[in-house]
Parts: C-alpha cells; structure tokens; sequence
C-alpha cells in the first residue's frame, strides 16, 4: 500500500546569533550528557542514539551493531539528504531541536522577511506624514532632549532613520496614547520647569514661584513613566495644566 510521506532533503541552522565555524551535536544518551525522548503514550523516557545502519533514533529499538558517527554543523548549518531518515527523526527527537538548533522553513521564513519588510515600509510612511508638532513630540520622547536646539529637516532626518532601522518600536511607539503626555513631560525638563535632583531619584519643581519637590523616583523605575501616572491623579492633572500653561507663555 502506497503512503503519502514525501521524503525530502532537510537543513537545520543553529540558533546563535553567531554561528560557530562547527559544532558537533551530542549524538547518545549518557549520564553526563542525557538525551531522552518522553513517550507520552508510554510514559517512559526513551534514550537516543545516532546510528547511521540503524532504522530507529531510539538507542532500545536498535540491534549491537550500531555504527556511530558524529553530527556536524558547518558555519552553522547541516544537511541532512531524504535517504538519511533516522538522522532526520534522530534531529526532530533530540531536546536540542528549538533551543540549539532548528529545521530551516523556507516558506515560514520569507513570510517573516516579508513582514519585516512591510513593517518597514508602514513605519518610513507614518514617519514622512508626521506633522511639525507630531514630529517634536516624537523627537523628545526618542531622543529625549531639547528639540528646539534642532531644525525640522534634521529631526526628520533622525525620525526616518530610526523609524527604517527599527520599525516594530517606532509603530509602537505612534501607537501609544501616553505619546503627547510623555513629549509635554520632556518639554517641561527642556524648559527648565522640572528638574532632577539627587541622581535622578528625586523631581523638583523650578518654576518662578514653585522650588519645591513634587516626587521621588522609585528605585528601578523608569523616571518618565512615574511622572506620566502622577499627571493622571487628581492632583496631578491640575499640574499638569498649570505646567501647560507656563509653557505656553514662554
């Protein structure tokens, strides 16, 4: 009876981003270096063994002689022709498959390159269409400095680059409602209204009639998110308006 298995030749890639020369795989389970596979049907642990004249990757399955040999990545990758299938089995058993190493999808890969390539280009349009205002405020928060010091066309410049180079965090970073509230809180350090004291941990006031401290920063935490949540209480928002206000009159 014929099956519909298509056996074909398959790559594996290791997983580091650096991918050494070669790497020899641990081929046998042993006491130091154990590879077992968990049999959920059974409930038992089976013990691998490469063996290239053996039908099964599982060392109980196989006869006495088993002839071993090593697995071998080259600069990163192995091939592993269709005629090989219990090192084909051997690989999709081993724990190391997903953690050190991975079968190579082609499809699945393109698909993600595509992705990339479409968040890209959403991300350099959503740049290009910012307004001046749009584009300040998205300064500030990246870049986190006084946008003033810096023409338009410069901090486009630096918009558009950062939105190509990284553009799942530059969506992201459109997408978030505290964007305009996190660029005012910047404004207010630019303009000297807010200031740092005591290593970063502390927040005072430096407006004409205000000297005093409006919060601490806790330990750890990021200094802008701390402040945005203390805009947003009840005492907050009215600091946040009269922050506003002075700005607007600079």
């Amino acid at each position: 009876m014929k099956t519909n298995t298509k056996y074909v030749d398959k790559i594996y890639k290791l997983t580091r981003n650096t991918a050494p020369l070669s790497l020899i795989l641990a081929s046998r389970h042993t006491q130091r270096f154990p590879l077992l596979w968990f049999d959920d049907e059974t409930g038992t642990n089976k013990a691998l063994r490469y063996a290239r004249n053996q039908n099964s990757p599982f060392q109980e399955d196989q006869d006495n002689n088993a002839i071993l040999e090593p697995i071998v990545f080259e600069n990163g990758f192995l091939t592993v022709k269709k005629e090989n299938q219990v090192l084909q089995k051997f690989l999709a058993y081993h724990p190391g498959n997903g953690r050190v190493y991975v079968e190579v999808d082609k499809a699945k890969d393109a698909a993600e390159i595509v992705k990339e390539l479409n968040d890209e280009v959403d991300a350099l349009i959503e740049a290009r269409q910012l307004t001046v205002d749009q584009v300040e405020n998205v300064g500030r928060v990246l870049f986190q400095e006084d946008v003033t010091s810096i023409t338009t066309a410069e901090l486009r410049r630096d918009i558009l680059v950062f939105a190509k180079s990284q553009p799942k965090d530059f969506l992201m970073l459109l997408k978030d409602p505290a964007l305009k509230l996190n660029a005012n809180i910047q404004l207010f350090f630019d303009k000297k209204l807010l200031q740092f004291r005591n290593q970063n941990k502390e927040v005072f006031f430096n407006t004409p009639s205000n000297k005093k401290k409006m919060l601490n920063i806790p330990y750890g935490e990021d200094a802008i998110y701390i402040i945005a949540s203390h805009f947003q209480t009840k005492e907050g928002i009215e600091v946040l308006k009269h922050l506003s206000a002075l700005v607007k009159n600079m």
